[in-house]
């Protein structure tokens, strides 16, 4: 039997780290050589008022390792959550790759999963709008294999060199140290319009991908096309895949806005409580396979990192689960301190000549030397294999391995000529053989040179209102500029991908809308580019608020909570004070969650008002409560109302949606959900449930809402 914690069995790598946690439970307190301490709050001082003395040993170590605490944040993806867990594939892959941890789908392997912002500092606000990094430790029996992904599958440049310079475009500027974690500003909409290959993924981070719900919520891609090698040498191109079982599913531009004052750590604090809740987030891998044979079957380059393989092309086969259901225990030794690399690779997945997954695989291991100190840093608990470790690497900052051999070379008799190297046969990594000649030249392939046409097929592809959210996100970005001639620039490139883009974007700036377009649509569409495609889905930890008040149907409240419960949806209830309210009637007393102001629309996915006369009319009467179902109604979220709870909501005039009436049954009307005397709150509750599975409903006006 496998040893038990209270997350069910321990996967090897938790059995790894077991020995190395220190809780200090039933423990004195002592210093790092472990002398134990009566006093911690008092310098040693001569006298009671006197100077502190130097031979302080406790308060020079104390305060020495405070003042060198923190480690230089990543330069890039240095706001991050994460968490452990396992993968399992669904069936051998041996057809393609010889990796052993794709290969039996009764064993699992366990896995490291760090979500995080790009452009932002460790201390930015979650819910900006930009790339998502999606890096996945596993841990397999062949050694650390890392796929260092995002939510988006292409990038924006194609050479690993103009890296420095999309940096430093999109960070905050050099004079102001201004803006952070946004690329509303001047330099970096210099860098891409004058750098045609951003233009599709500009498009992407323009759209509700650079806004998820939810890390749980987002989809992850390998970016590169990667190889896969099977036992026999044989090479297939291979592009990775991450899918969320609950959906694709995003928030709104304005929403983000608020939430990252109301809550900066949205998206960290949903990942770690959902975890410890129970509901552990799944994803599927899945993969796009291409024989080596049809490398220049497409009409542009599988190594060029600013194009996608459309899935009506190459489906995407799915291949197995992964599930995260461990937080860590300490933020710093794990999530900070974890380090991802592309060029941690297993044996069966190899390289492609893709010039960014090349740079890539120098610059990530250089990071980690001046991040984490030196060479070392595999040997950080989070970061060890579960594989066995042996090479005659020694010495530098932070080893902790104690080698006893008289012998750190290769080859040698002294040690037995140990370690030795493998073979292919006994497990080595060997790489694809193909022939590569070439004249030393700095310069890109002719078929790198299409910029636009999959940025037009993302376009295309959009539904109407992810066209409207792209149009108003480059309206507030650009009106964020204050170089004219950049803004003038940007939308020329635009012309070259969609005239009506370019023409909309223009004329929020006050700009001429071009004539005609650059470039001719050319009107091909992929569907699976769109969120629309996945608005249907689970209310599974989906976040209710309840609005209440003193006279509130305890009935109505208690059979929206359970019913959603019952769904899976964390109902919360809400009341103008914490600790409860009195019910209506026989004055029995409804639990309140929280108080009002602790919270916010934008922190849930919907909002209920239950029935009771004198509750309604005392939440009509608060501006905060009002503004909820207000708000809510503006970010297009799922709404209810029982008994009394319909007329506050007959007083808001929502634009386009019909109310219950007195002799109605259950009204559904652009996902508001109202009840007449014809149903009762459990039959909303039911209707508002499959509502809520929807995410949002774009097809309301809310233009004129205050909100």
């Amino acid at each position: 039997m496998s040893p038990q914690d209270k997350h069910g069995p321990i996967p090897e790598k938790q059995e790894q780290l077991d020995p190395l946690r220190d809780s200090g439970a039933d423990a004195y307190l002592t210093t790092n050589t472990g002398t134990r301490l009566h006093d911690t709050d008092n310098s040693l001082s001569a006298g009671e008022r006197g100077p502190t003395l130097m031979e302080d040993f406790h308060f020079r170590e104390k305060i020495t390792h405070f003042d060198h605490e923190r480690i230089p944040e990543r330069v890039v993806h240095a706001r991050g959550a994460g968490a452990y867990g396992h993968f399992r594939p669904y069936e051998s892959m041996a057809e393609w790759t010889k990796a052993d941890f794709l290969q039996d789908p009764d064993r699992s392997t366990p896995v490291f999963v760090r979500f995080s912002t790009v452009a932002g500092s460790r201390g930015s606000a979650d819910t900006v709008r930009d790339v998502r990094g999606f890096a996945t430790k596993f841990y397999t029996r062949e050694g650390n294999y890392d796929l260092v992904g995002n939510n988006m599958p292409v990038f924006f440049i194609q050479d690993a060199i103009k890296f420095p310079d999309f940096v430093h475009a999109v960070k905050p500027e050099p004079d102001n140290e201004i803006p952070q974690a946004q690329s509303a500003h001047d330099t970096f909409w210099d860098f891409v319009s004058l750098q045609p290959e951003s233009m599709h993924m500009v498009l992407w981070t323009m759209s509700d991908r650079a806004l998820p719900r939810s890390y749980r919520m987002m989809q992850g891609f390998g970016v590169h096309t990667f190889r896969f090698m099977d036992a026999r040498g044989k090479g297939t191109f291979v592009k990775f895949h991450w899918r969320p079982l609950l959906g694709v599913h995003s928030l709104v531009w304005d929403e983000c806005q608020k939430i990252g004052g109301q809550d900066p750590d949205f998206n960290r604090r949903d990942l770690w409580e959902a975890i410890e809740a129970g509901d552990f987030p799944e994803w599927e891998l899945g993969v796009q396979l291409v024989d080596e044979k049809d490398e220049f079957s497409f009409d542009f380059d599988l190594l060029d990192a600013t194009k996608i393989i459309p899935e009506e092309i190459v489906p995407v086969r799915p291949v197995g689960r992964m599930t995260l259901d461990r937080n860590p225990d300490n933020f710093f030794a794990e999530t900070e301190q974890i380090a991802f690399h592309t060029a941690h690779v297993v044996p069966g997945i190899d390289f492609t000549n893709d010039p960014l997954l090349q740079g890539r695989n120098f610059s990530y291991l250089d990071t980690q030397l001046i991040r984490l100190g030196g060479p070392n840093f595999q040997q950080l608990p989070v970061n060890r294999p579960v594989a066995p470790v042996h090479n005659n690497q020694r010495d530098g900052y932070g080893q902790h391995r104690i080698h006893p051999d008289r012998t750190a070379y290769a080859p040698n008799s002294l040690s037995g000529g140990c370690p030795g190297v493998a073979t292919a046969d006994t497990g080595a990594y060997v790489h694809f053989q193909e022939r590569v000649d070439g004249v030393k030249i700095r310069k890109r392939s002719d078929s790198f040179h299409d910029h636009y046409s999959q940025a037009t097929l993302f376009w295309n592809s959009m539904a109407d209102w992810e066209k409207d959210h792209i149009v108003a996100a480059y309206r507030f970005e650009l009106g964020k500029v204050d170089t004219v001639a950049i803004r003038e620039r940007t939308i020329e490139q635009l012309n070259h991908i969609d005239n009506v883009l370019a023409s909309r974007v223009a004329e929020g700036l006050g700009l001429t809308p071009p004539a005609g377009p650059a470039i001719p649509n050319h009107g091909r569409t992929s569907p699976a580019l769109s969120m629309a495609q996945g608005q249907g889905g689970s209310v599974v930890t989906r976040k209710v608020a309840i609005l209440v008040a003193d006279g509130v149907s305890e009935a109505d409240v208690a059979a929206l909570r359970d019913t959603l419960t019952a769904a899976g949806a964390v109902p919360e209830v809400l009341a103008p004070r914490a600790g409860e309210v009195r019910a209506a009637g026989d004055g029995t007393v409804v639990a309140v969650d929280r108080a009002l102001t602790t919270m916010a629309s934008t922190l849930y996915d919907g909002v209920v008002v239950p029935g009771g006369e004198e509750s309604v009319r005392t939440l009509a009467a608060l501006g905060r409560a009002v503004h909820y179902v207000s708000e809510a109604f503006a970010h297009a979220k799922s709404i209810a109302a029982v008994g009394a709870g319909v007329e506050l909501l007959r007083s808001l005039r929502l634009p386009g949606v019909r109310l219950a009436g007195d002799g109605d049954g259950v009204v559904d009307d652009h996902g508001v959900v109202t009840a007449g005397s014809g149903a009762g709150p459990t039959e909303v509750a039911q209707t508002f449930t499959e509502v809520l599975a929807y995410h949002r409903h774009w097809d309301r006006d809310v233009d004129a809402v205050p909100a």
